[in-house]
């Protein structure tokens, strides 16, 4: 199967908690902020993905869609609403609830995760924002079928996957991954049913727990290490 060689970057506090709103200190949550977005820029990357609820919080603003019923049906069928486009913002939005201003974030042009299960009207709406989408299955998401297609559609060869837990854990689970970079942070949350690093979802066939292999270690500032792993598939 051709598809993009997948990085999954995270920070985590030592418990594997990756909810920065229970940290609850601004200029430390935004100081391992900017160690994130640094040494996301340390790899050469085509796309970068997350969640739904992810970019809804962090990327889209929570502007809300304006769906219009299109003259006709739409077909299940990939769309690409920039063909020039050379880097890419991958939204995985099973049901088709993210709004956007534009069809980029960040200079990166947004490509939506969809299931066939999406309402015509939603799509022309992404269509008249010339925002790219594809479908990952009929009711739930195919990961396999979903990368599959973004190194098919578009000039992707590196994807970093950057959250939520539960879409790690789908990769994961799916035996996706190559490397994880991890910023391990010098907290203890223990907050209760706080998502972690990876979680695979209850509907999935959980498979056994994946090895990895330690490739580098470095001591940053302020008690941040940087762990990269290789995965063994």
């Amino acid at each position: 199967m051709k598809r993009p060689h997948i990085i999954c970057h995270m920070m985590s506090t030592v418990d594997g908690k990756i909810l920065s709103a229970n940290w609850k200190d601004e200029n430390l949550t935004n100081t391992y902020a900017g160690y994130f977005e640094k040494y996301h820029e340390t790899f050469t990357s085509q796309a970068w993905m997350c969640g739904r609820i992810t970019m809804e919080r962090d990327f889209s603003g929570g502007v809300q869609p304006a769906p219009q019923a299109p003259p006709q049906p739409i077909p299940r069928q990939p769309f690409i609403g920039n063909k020039d486009a050379t880097s890419f913002a991958i939204a995985v939005d099973a049901h088709g609830k993210l709004g956007w201003d534009s069809n980029e974030t960040g200079g990166d042009h947004i490509i939506e995760v969809l299931t066939e299960q999406v309402s015509d009207d939603y799509l022309y709406y992404l269509q008249q924002k010339k925002i790219s989408y594809l479908f990952g299955g009929e009711k739930e998401l195919d990961f396999a079928r979903v990368v599959e297609q973004l190194a098919d559609l578009f000039p992707i060869e590196t994807l970093m996957l950057e959250g939520g837990g539960h879409l790690n854990g789908s990769l994961l689970n799916a035996g996706l991954i190559d490397e994880l970079s991890l910023l391990l942070l010098p907290m203890a949350d223990g907050t209760p049913n706080s998502p972690t690093t990876f979680e695979v979802s209850d509907y999935l066939t959980k498979g056994p727990a994946t090895r990895l292999h330690l490739t580098q270690v470095q001591q940053l500032d302020n008690d941040v290490v940087w762990l990269k792993y290789r995965f063994n598939h």
